[in-house]
């Protein structure tokens, strides 16, 4: 019997599914702009990294909000890695905030159309529920990496302000041709004011023992307001 040799799976050592989904999740959004979150970017980001279709296709079974939710999450790495905790801890917390938000924008700039096309798939009806649990991840990571400690309510309404403001800021970055996103900067800013407003009322309103406020009319302002 004549031994052949195995195939070469492109898979690094070790390396499990999920593992592997995270590594070819930027290199599918990068085709995901011409391909749409398909298949198709999957083989094409397969090719690109010398992985075998069949596994890759294996890794992103599921269709695109899965895609998508391992390119968010290769997102949110590689902003932790941009701005480790020493440089964070040496901020303020608007700037702490604003920083980890721009970083994070930062990383999806080179693929915005791909970033409007996910924007689109997450706002089907039948994909709500998924999108707010990104939307809730993304901004538990970014506060938790701020030095967020909170367990009472506040851990609740601080993620659930933070994803307004990211969804709207993102929003307003895929349509962005200032230079340097600078009108996406200025939006993001004043959104921020709002929530460190927010969270200064807050603390009023405890000192006084009174919870008693509108979070969806708050989230409604931070969206709209002053566009």
């Amino acid at each position: 019997m004549i031994a052949t040799k195995p195939a070469d799976t492109g898979l690094l050592d070790g390396e499990t599914l999920d593992m592997l989904r995270l590594r070819l999740a930027p290199l599918v959004a990068a085709n995901a702009a011409f391909d749409g979150w398909t298949q198709a970017a999957v083989a094409m980001a397969a090719d690109n990294a010398g992985v075998d279709r069949d596994i890759a296709a294996l890794a992103f079974d599921g269709g695109a909000m899965v895609m998508i939710d391992a390119w968010f999450a290769a997102v949110d790495a590689a902003m932790l890695a941009r701005l480790p905790a020493e440089e964070i801890a040496a901020m303020s917390i608007r700037g702490r905030i604003t920083a980890l938000v721009e970083a994070r924008l930062a990383f999806m700039a080179p693929h915005r159309e791909a970033l409007r096309r996910a924007q689109a798939i997450l706002s089907m009806p039948t994909n709500i529920a998924a999108a707010t649990r990104l939307g809730w991840r993304a901004a538990d990571v970014i506060w938790r990496a701020a030095g967020d400690t909170a367990v009472d309510y506040n851990h609740y309404t601080k993620r659930a302000t933070l994803a307004a403001v990211y969804a709207a800021t993102a929003l307003v970055f895929v349509n962005d041709e200032s230079e340097d996103h600078a009108d996406t900067r200025a939006f993001l800013a004043r959104r921020i004011e709002n929530v460190m407003r927010f969270e200064k009322a807050k603390a009023r309103l405890s000192a006084r023992g009174d919870r008693h406020f509108s979070m969806s009319r708050f989230l409604g302002r931070l969206r709209y307001r002053g566009l």
